[in-house]
Order: C-alpha cells, then structure tokens, then sequence
C-alpha cells in the first residue's frame, strides 16, 4: 500500500461500459467518507479527484490518457507523478451486480505502472456486494 499523505491528486478509473450507466455517485460518496477503498486516506487532507474511464476495452486508453494529464499537471500546477495515485475502481476491480472483474485489469494495472503511478484497488465496496462474496454468489 502506498503513503497517500504525500499525494495530492487522486484519479478514479471507471469502466468504460459500466460508465454508460453509473454516475459514479457511490466512488465519490466513499471518497468523501473515507471508507472503502479510500480508508486508507487521511481524513484531515483535501484531495483533487478526476474521473476518466479506462476508455473501453482493452483499457490501453488509459496509458495515453494518463500519461497526457501528467504532463498538464506538470506544466500548470508543478506536480510531479509521486503527487498523483490512480484509485481502480470496484467496478474494474470486483465482481458485483455491474459485471466480473475487468478481463483487462492485470494489463490495465502494468499501462499505469510502467508510467509510474501508484495504482490502488477499489472506490465503494458494498455491503450486498460483499455479502454475495461471501456467499459464493460473486468471485472474491
């Protein structure tokens, strides 16, 4: 797990399908809470969040995506990569009432690494959800 104390730049990947439809709502409400995927980050530190999706299937997308907000970022407000972490979101991530996980996730989390960027797991994680985990009825 990364340090989110230093970072100051939070970029939640949705699924681009799964964007057709989710307002992404429930991501920013567990931002907000700090639970979820987001428990780890302090609760006292205001972050700046952009949204953008994978960009479909095969996700390569975000590779370029990324990669061109980094260099805006540098350029406008001075911040460095070690600023920025890339929050996958459950939708990508986990199985649930949307869809399994993302079959590109492992490829997915390689594009944002190989540029540099701290990749972390999960936005909302839902009770139901988690319930039907436990029960079999979703993959872990």
């Amino acid at each position: 797990m990364s340090d989110m104390t230093g970072k100051k730049y939070i970029v939640i990947v949705q699924c681009h399908i799964v964007k057709e439809r989710c307002p992404g709502y429930l991501c920013e409400k567990a931002l907000h809470e700090r639970s979820g995927g987001f428990a780890c980050y302090p609760q006292d530190r205001a972050y700046r969040v952009l949204t953008m999706t994978c960009g479909g299937c095969c996700g390569r997308a975000v590779h370029r995506k990324l990669t061109l907000l980094l260099r805006t970022l540098k350029k406008k407000e001075g911040l460095e990569k070690g600023d920025v972490v890339v929050q996958l979101s459950s939708c990508m991530t986990k199985d649930n009432f949307h869809a399994p996980p993302c079959p590109h996730l492992d490829y997915v989390r390689t594009l944002i690494e190989r540029i540099g960027l701290d990749v972390m797991d999960d936005t909302v994680v839902s009770e139901k959800s988690q319930g039907r985990r436990e029960e079999g009825v979703y993959q872990p």
